[in-house]
C-alpha cells in the first residue's frame, strides 16, 4: 500500500488548539469496524458501549516536560535539547536544535547553571546520546526549567499543565501524550468500573518516533522507532482471563493497542514483563488481543491513520473521517474521539 492512500482533506480550523474545559464533553463518533456504519455521541456516553466483563485498557505513562532552552557553553547561542528516553541514570537520547552546533563534546547550560549537559555522541537519525549534570534530584530539576513538549500543530501556549496528562498518569517517560486518555477524568471511570467493566493498565513510554511522517512511498519499508513498555503480571492475567470468557478488549489509544499486540504470543495470551517495541500496525495485521479501540483523529498519512485503518479498513475509516469534517469534529491532541467496535 502506498502512504498516499491515507490522504485525507483537513482545514487548519479543525484542529484543536486547546483542551475542553470538561474532558469529558468531547464528541464522540462511533464507527461500527464490519460495516462501517457511524453514530455521533458524546464522550461521556461512552459507557453505553462498554459491557460487563468488557475489558478496558489503558496506557498510564506519564509525560515529563521533555523541551529544554538553554545555551551553548562558550558561546551562548540559544539551543534546545529534547528528551526523548532515558539510556541509563543520567544519559538520555535526545533531539537537539541547532544540530550544526552540538557536536560531541559540546556543553549546554539550562537554568543559569543549575543543570548541565554535554553532548556525548550522534545516533541513529542524528539524534544525540547527553549526559546530563546537576545537584539534587533530576525530575525536581526538569519539572522546574522543561516545557511540556506540545505536538507542533499546536501554536497556543498550555495554560495549565496537567491538562496534557490522563488523570491516571503514574509512571515519568513520555515525549508525548496518550491522547485518546485525555476524554477521561476519575468520575467517569468509576462510572464505567461500577458498570462491570474490568479498567486494566498497562505503559507505553510514548516516543516521537510514534509521530514521524512516514517518508517513503510503500508503507511498508518504513521503520518505526523502538518504546519501552510495560505489561504487569496482574494486568497479564485480567486481559488473559477476559479473553478466554470471549470477553472484549477494548484499548484506549493506539499506544495500548501496540503494547498488547507487542506483548502477546503468536496465541493472542499477553506474556507480562518489559520489553521494547517497534511494531507497526497497518492493513493486513491480524489483532491477537484487540477487539475494539478508542482513538482520537490522528494525521493524514501517519502511521496512526495506518493502524485504525488495519482494524477497520481503509475505507471505511476515511469515510469516518470524512464525515468529521463534515460534521467539524476537532481534530488530533486536544480534539474529539472515537470508538471502533462491533456495533452502533
Amino acid at each position: 500500500m502506498k502512504t498516499s492512500d491515507f490522504y485525507y482533506e483537513l482545514p487548519g480550523e479543525l484542529i484543536a488548539q486547546d483542551p475542553l474545559k470538561d474532558r469529558s464533553s468531547s464528541r464522540l463518533l462511533v464507527l461500527n469496524k464490519h460495516t462501517g456504519s457511524i453514530k455521533h455521541d458524546t464522550f461521556k456516553n461512552i459507557g453505553n458501549y462498554l459491557f460487563p466483563g468488557d475489558c478496558l485498557v489503558l496506557n498510564n505513562t506519564r509525560v515529563i516536560p521533555a523541551r529544554l532552552l538553554g545555551v551553548k557553553e562558550g558561546t551562548g547561542a540559544s539551543v534546545e535539547v529534547f528528551l526523548l528516553k532515558r539510556v541509563e541514570k543520567d544519559v538520555w537520547e535526545t533531539l537537539v536544535k541547532p544540530g550544526k552546533k552540538l557536536r560531541p563534546g559540546a556543553g549546554v547550560s539550562f537554568g543559569d547553571g543549575l543543570l548541565r549537559a554535554e553532548i556525548l555522541e550522534v545516533v541513529e537519525e542524528g539524534n544525540r546520546l547527553v549526559k546530563f549534570f546537576y545537584e539534587g534530584i533530576f525530575e525536581e530539576i526538569l519539572d522546574r526549567l522543561g516545557e511540556m513538549p506540545l505536538p507542533p500543530y499546536i501554536t497556543h501556549k498550555l495554560k495549565d499543565k496537567d491538562r496534557y496528562q490522563t488523570v491516571y498518569a503514574k509512571y515519568d517517560g513520555s515525549a508525548a501524550a496518550p491522547t485518546a486518555g485525555l476524554h477521561f477524568t476519575g468520575e467517569l471511570l468509576e462510572e464505567i468500573k461500577q458498570k462491570g467493566v474490568q479498567i486494566v493498565y498497562v505503559t507505553l513510554h510514548v516516543g516521537l518516533g510514534t509521530f514521524r511522517p512516514v517518508k517513503v512511498d510503500d508503507i511498508s519499508e518504513h521503520h518505526m522507532h523502538t518504546e519501552m513498555y510495560v505489561v504487569s503480571e496482574e494486568a497479564a492475567n485480567k486481559i488473559n482471563a477476559a479473553k478466554e470468557k470471549g470477553k472484549r478488549i477494548i484499548c484506549v489509544g493506539t499506544t495500548s493497542c501496540r503494547t498488547l499486540e507487542s506483548a502477546a504470543d503468536e496465541k493472542g495470551k499477553v506474556i507480562p514483563g518489559e520489553g521494547e517495541t517497534d511494531i507497526f500496525i497497518y492493513p493486513g495485521y491480524k489483532f491477537k488481543v484487540l477487539d475494539s479501540l478508542i482513538t482520537n483523529f490522528h494525521l493524514p498519512e501517519s502511521t496512526l491513520i495506518m493502524l485504525v485503518s488495519a482494524l477497520a479498513g481503509r475505507e471505511n475509516v476515511l469515510n469516518a473521517y470524512k464525515e468529521a469534517v463534515k460534521e467539524k469534529y476537532r481534530f488530533f491532541s486536544f480534539g474529539d474521539a472515537m470508538i471502533i467496535n462491533d456495533q452502533l
